[in-house]
C-alpha cells in the first residue's frame, strides 16, 4: 500500500491535535482537578489555562468548590422520653482540599449523610420531646460541630445544617395542638382577669380622685363662706362702732342726753305696740313705773324744745 504525503500529514494533524487536546486543560472558576502521573498524585489545577503532560499525565477527580447542599434523608429518631420523632435536614458543605477529598474517602458525599443522619440521632436522643421544638439552634449547631471535626479529613467544610421538619407521631401532635389549645384559653382567661383587675383599678382610682377633688372644692367653699362672714361681721362691727362713735359725739352736744332718752321712750313705746298688734295675748311690762318715767321724760324733752323748734316725729 503506497504511503502519501498527504496521508501522512492528515495524521500528523490528528496526532497534533490529539497532543494539544491532552496538553492543554482549561479548568473553570471554582472548580479544582485532580492530576494523577502515572497512577499517582502530581497536582491540583486552579481556574484558567494549564498544560499536562499527555499520556502521562490524567485528570483523575473533578471537584466543585462552590457550597453544596446535601438533603440529609428523613430518618426517625427516639428522644429521652421515648418518643418517636421524624426528622430531616438539609447539609450545607464546601470542598476545601481537592487532594484531600479525592482520597481521604471512597464517598465523601455518602461518608458525611451517614455521619450527620447517626449525629443527629445522638443529639435528640439527649433531649426530652419538648426540648427538641425549642432548641433547634443546639441540634444545628451540634450536628455541624460533629461533622465538621471528622469531614476535615475528607477535605470537606461543613458550614451549616438546618432541620427542615419535625414530625412527631399523629397522637403526639394531637395531644401538643390540645396542649397549646389549652395554654392559649388559659392565657386568654389570664389577660381577661388582667383586664378587669385594671379596670377596677382604674375605676377606683377615679373615683378616689373624685372624692379628693369634691372635698377639696367643698373645703375651699367652705373657707370661702367663713371668710365672706367673718368680713360681714367685721364689717357690721366697723359699722356699729362708727354710730356708736357719732351717737356719743351727738350726746356730748347740748341736749344730745335728752334727744337720746326721746328716742329710747319711741323706742320703747313701739316695741310694745307692735307685740300687741302680732299676738292676741296682752303684754304689760312688769314694771310700769320705768315705762311712765321714760314718757315723763320724753314729754320733758319736747317741752324744752318746744321753743326752739319743732320736733319731728320719724314714721315708725
Amino acid at each position: 500500500m503506497d504511503i502519501t504525503f498527504g496521508s501522512v500529514t492528515l495524521v500528523i494533524l490528528i496526532v497534533a491535535l490529539v497532543f494539544v487536546f491532552k496538553t492543554i486543560n482549561v479548568v473553570p472558576q471554582q472548580h479544582a482537578w485532580v492530576v494523577e502521573r502515572l497512577g499517582k498524585y502530581h497536582a491540583t489545577l486552579g481556574p484558567g489555562l494549564n498544560i499536562v503532560v499527555p499520556f502521562i499525565d490524567r485528570i483523575a477527580y473533578k471537584h466543585i468548590l462552590k457550597e453544596i447542599p446535601l438533603d440529609v434523608p428523613s430518618q426517625v429518631c427516639i428522644t429521652k422520653d421515648n418518643t418517636q420523632l421524624q426528622v430531616d435536614g438539609i447539609l450545607y458543605f464546601q470542598v476545601t482540599d481537592a487532594m484531600r477529598a479525592s482520597y481521604g474517602s471512597s464517598n465523601y458525599v455518602a461518608a458525611i449523610t451517614q455521619l450527620a443522619q447517626t449525629t443527629l440521632r445522638s443529639v435528640i436522643g439527649r433531649m426530652e420531646l419538648d426540648k427538641t421544638f425549642e432548641e433547634r439552634d443546639h441540634i444545628n449547631t451540634a450536628v455541624v460541630n460533629a461533622i465538621d471535626e471528622s469531614a476535615a479529613n475528607w477535605g470537606v467544610k461543613v458550614l451549616r445544617y438546618e432541620i427542615k421538619d419535625l414530625t412527631p407521631p399523629a397522637d403526639i401532635l394531637h395531644a401538643m395542638q390540645a396542649q397549646i389549645t389549652a395554654e392559649r384559653g388559659k392565657r386568654a382567661l389570664i389577660a381577661a382577669s388582667e383586664g378587669r383587675k385594671q379596670e377596677q383599678i382604674n375605676i377606683a382610682t377615679g373615683e378616689r380622685e373624685a372624692s379628693i377633688a369634691r372635698s377639696e372644692g367643698e373645703m375651699q367653699a367652705a373657707i370661702n363662706r367663713a371668710q365672706g362672714e367673718a368680713a360681714a361681721i367685721t364689717a357690721i362691727a366697723e359699722a356699729t362702732a362708727g354710730a356708736l362713735r357719732q351717737v356719743g359725739a351727738a350726746i356730748e352736744q347740748p341736749g344730745g342726753v335728752e334727744a337720746v332718752n326721746l328716742r329710747v321712750a319711741e323706742q320703747y313705746v313701739d316695741a310694745f305696740g307692735r307685740l300687741a298688734k302680732t299676738n292676741n295675748t296682752l303684754i304689760v311690762p312688769a314694771n310700769l313705773g320705768d315705762m311712765s318715767s321714760l314718757i315723763a321724760t320724753a314729754m320733758q324733752v319736747v317741752k324744752t324744745q318746744q321753743p326752739e323748734r319743732t320736733l319731728v316725729r320719724p314714721n315708725t
